[in-house]
């Protein structure tokens, strides 16, 4: 190579931080969202089958470095979880057995179903596309997410 010798010179970033990824779990599906790797931006990533999310885990990790999963815990107006924790915390434990080396952190999700369905509608979605479950997921993921790194920004500060 011209200039160098000879030598292939690669630069490695050692600071390199890994993703946080966002799990909307349910029982039928579950929606997930991620960030870039300088964890800058929340993206929506995918809906998965819940039978199927420890395999799609497995895959992605082998591909994306993600330091951080960010389960979203349903409770109800008064604070107190709500009775989907019951599915919730099973998944939660297999997920943490699964994935040692992940830090799991569960955030609250109230409202973020509401929220996915009124971004739908201000963005002009049809009424049929707001019927898809599957797109409701994963932007529900996403404002997990959302909320969880401005949580974190507000900490830092």
């Amino acid at each position: 190579m011209p200039g160098t010798g000879g030598y292939r010179i690669e630069f490695k970033n050692t600071n390199k931080m890994g993703r946080i990824l966002a799990i909307d779990f349910g029982q039928k599906r579950v929606g997930l969202a991620v960030t870039d790797e300088n964890r800058i931006i929340a993206t929506a990533l995918e809906t998965v089958h819940s039978k199927d999310i420890f395999l799609y885990l497995k895959n992605y990790l082998n591909r994306e470095h993600v330091d951080c999963f960010v389960v979203g815990e349903p409770r109800k107006m008064n604070n107190q979880l709500s009775e989907a924790v019951k599915f919730i915390d099973p998944f939660v434990r297999k997920l943490k057995k699964e994935f040692p080396e992940v830090m799991i952190e569960r955030f609250d999700e109230r409202f973020t179903s509401k929220i996915a369905l009124q971004t739908m509608v201000m963005s002009g979605t049809t009424k049929k596309d707001r019927r898809n479950k599957a797109t409701i997921d994963r932007i529900s993921a996403v404002l997990i997410l959302q909320s969880y790194m401005d949580h974190l920004k507000k900490r830092s500060n």
